[in-house]
């Protein structure tokens, strides 16, 4: 059974379901520039109250099936509920609010549901080889689908064009598939997990 923490900021509740500490395995399976990438990898996720609005993010993955844990990915970010900016925020950079506002309620919040009967979000991801990746997307109940808006490589850094991640809480686990388009290929399906939460 998962436990939905209920102390958090009115705009991250849509995102509750996903605050904690997940682990489990995946299988890569993609290929590009005329060569297939399979294997199986440990993966460990976290999502974090950052205390200003947002899901602290943060994720690594290690191949398991070789002899060394190939490390193959370390990203950080942050995951919000997409929304303007009001004078009661912080920001830019260290600035602090233009005008004094009250704590943004659950009413708030509701104003901002789709059509769909979701909320737009939006998710901010550097990866330790400093790729970084603008996600916009959806969250309807317990399903997140994002697709980047941005994709900004560093200098000399291996081609990546695109990407979308699905995730969703399935019997009290946390299923995700991530596509991308990378190495002259397509977007395509290139990896998928099945993680269980292991701290709250």
């Amino acid at each position: 059974m998962i436990e939905i923490p209920t102390d958090l900021p009115a705009d991250l509740a849509p995102l509750a379901w996903l605050v904690g500490v997940w682990e489990g395995t995946g299988v890569i399976d993609y290929e590009a520039s005329g060569h297939r990438f399979t294997g199986e990898f440990s993966h460990r996720l976290a999502f974090t109250d950052d205390g200003a609005g947002a899901l602290g993010y943060r994720a690594t993955a290690r191949m398991i099936d070789t002899d060394a844990a190939i490390p193959l990915v370390s990203e950080t970010g942050y995951w919000r509920l997409a929304r303007p900016q009001t004078p009661a925020d912080a920001g830019p950079g260290l600035l602090p609010p233009r005008a004094s506002g009250s704590v943004r309620t659950a009413d708030d919040v509701e104003v901002l549901r789709t059509p769909e009967g979701g909320f737009e979000i939006q998710a901010s991801i550097v990866h330790a080889d400093g790729l970084s990746e603008l996600y916009l997307g959806q969250i309807r109940g317990p399903r997140i689908d994002i697709a980047t808006d941005a994709v900004v490589p560093p200098p000399g850094g291996a081609e990546y064009g695109a990407a979308t991640r699905m995730y969703g809480l399935v019997d009290g686990h946390l299923l995700w598939a991530w596509d991308i388009a990378a190495l002259g290929g397509e977007l395509a399906s290139h990896a998928s997990a099945r993680l269980a939460k292991v701290e709250r």
